[in-house]
């Protein structure tokens, strides 16, 4: 049986094996903000990343005004900041997009996606403590993808020999997690999280796998109302808030 890792050496790992592989056309520029904001993502792994946890939720991989900037996913500046109580230092990324800047906890954008899930668990739990017993945050791919006009290319729209490199890689990091954090959910952000945790090799079988809507401002339902809808996949999936 393999031993446990703990998240920081699971994140380190990741983070070393990430920044060896290459990306052509028309991804131009790649993120490893678990690199270049390595302070505030090991202050996060450090603070909050101890199980066991009731439910690991599962985002796809860093916005460029929230894990990019913070290093934390979904990671909204001023929710980081004055909520989760991060910060840190962030430096630049080694090849920086002139349309995406990386300015760390000085961003003055916000991550919409970002916001409503903290806000959420603030209205809900009241503090990062109590949100953090029970569940933690994580994001399937570390890396953000820019093409040469500074648009975002998701991990899904990757050439295929890319997409597989990369998720075997994502794959082990996640499984790790999950071995170490010992939930008994793990929830997939949107359906490309849920898709990649459910086809993990190394998933626990006793792991429940579950859905749970985007908070994206793309997604007309979330812009509907997303706290509703939200809480009620965890109610079907039997998470009691």
């Amino acid at each position: 049986m393999s031993r446990t890792l703990s998240p920081l050496t699971i994140a380190r790992r990741l983070r070393e094996r990430v920044s060896e592989l290459e990306f052509g056309e028309p991804v131009t520029h790649v993120y490893n903000p678990i690199d270049y904001a390595w302070a505030p993502h090991r202050t996060y792994l450090e603070r909050y990343a101890s199980g066991p946890k009731e439910a690991v939720f599962v985002g796809m991989n860093p916005g460029p005004f929230g894990m990019a900037q913070t290093g934390v996913p979904f990671g909204d500046v001023g929710r980081v900041r004055d909520w989760i109580g991060i910060t840190g230092k962030v430096n630049k990324p080694a090849d920086e997009h002139p349309k995406r800047e990386v300015l760390g906890f000085d961003c003055p954008r916000n991550e919409v996606s970002g916001t409503r899930i903290w806000q959420w668990a603030e209205a809900r739990f009241g503090t990062p403590e109590r949100f953090f017993e029970r569940f933690f945050v994580w994001n399937y791919c570390p890396l953000s993808f820019m093409e040469e006009s500074g648009r975002n290319r998701t991990p899904d729209k990757l050439r295929p020999q890319e997409r597989a490199a990369l998720f075997a890689i994502c794959d082990e990091a996640l499984a790790a997690l999950l071995k170490t954090l010992r939930p008994a959910y793990a929830v997939g952000i949107g359906r490309f999280a849920t898709d990649r945790i459910a086809r993990n090799p190394s998933l626990d079988p006793e792991i429940i796998v579950g859905m749970a809507p985007h908070p994206s401002p793309a997604s007309p339902a979330a812009n509907r109302g997303w706290v509703p809808i939200f809480e009620a996949a965890l109610a079907e999936l039997g998470i009691e808030l």
